[in-house]
């Protein structure tokens, strides 16, 4: 599957529907402060607040979308505009994804394009938690993506042993989170999804452009996956991706 090409076929069509390529609206999409983000969730150690990624948001008639990048930059145009961008970096890929969530957001399409704050993170890897208790008989968790609250919470429910967790971060990879050592997102990914029963995986993949290898790898081990957070929003509703998401705005 191409999510990005599948997502992007299908918002053309929206857009067209509703004849929004016509419109003359700017679509303003600004770098976030960590704590216009992501507010203070009582711990320092998410990307946001420790300068890996930022957000960006754009802004589309009132109605707000999110993504996570680590190439932000300032744009403000047209929907055609960004439409039009070749999808062929982090920074043209966070501008359409996060004007994605935007547009469906204001279209009643998509809902929760906006991070969590403050102490949802933790209540919402909370509600995660339970979920897959609740829903899944799965005992071998994988996380594509450190996320500290996740982490956290996976590792006191299902024990240190049994999550394993990737990340693309040079300075996580072997530390030590939770009990869990970080294993390198870009090789043993595919270690991970063949050793759970069940992976969560960042939605921020989207913009990184290893997505796809990621849904290849998920279908060639028939594992069950979701993927979290506010950046995905628009592209699981458009390419049908599952994904979990509690307290997003």
């Amino acid at each position: 599957m191409n999510v990005l090409r599948k997502t992007k076929n299908e918002f053309f069509k929206i857009i067209k529907d509703n004849s929004i390529e016509k419109d003359k609206i700017d679509i303003e999409i600004m770098g976030l402060s960590p704590e216009k983000a992501i507010g203070n969730p009582g711990r320092n150690d998410f990307p946001l607040l420790i300068g890996n990624e930022v957000m960006i948001q754009a802004d589309y008639s009132g109605s707000l979308g999110q993504a996570f990048t680590d190439h932000p930059g300032r744009f403000s145009g047209s929907i055609s505009d960004v439409i039009n961008l070749k999808l062929d970096n982090n920074y043209h890929r966070a501008l359409f994804v996060s004007t994605v969530n935007a547009v469906l957001n204001h279209l009643n399409r998509a809902e929760k394009t906006i991070h969590c704050r403050d102490q949802e993170p933790h209540e919402c890897s909370q509600e995660m938690v339970k979920w897959i208790r609740k829903n899944s008989d799965a005992e071998q968790i994988g996380i594509i993506g450190y996320q500290p609250a996740i982490t956290e919470e996976c590792s006191k429910v299902f024990g240190s042993k049994n999550v394993k967790v990737t990340d693309l971060n040079p300075k996580l990879i072997s530390e030590y989170k939770d009990g869990i050592k970080i294993w390198d997102g870009n090789t043993d990914t595919e270690k991970l999804i063949k050793e759970s029963d069940l992976v969560l995986a960042t939605g921020s993949s989207v913009i990184n452009d290893s997505i796809d290898n990621i849904i290849d790898i998920f279908n060639r081990y028939d594992r069950e996956y979701y993927f979290f957070g506010n950046t995905i929003a628009g592209a699981a509703v458009l390419a049908d991706l599952p994904r979990l998401c509690f307290y997003g705005h």
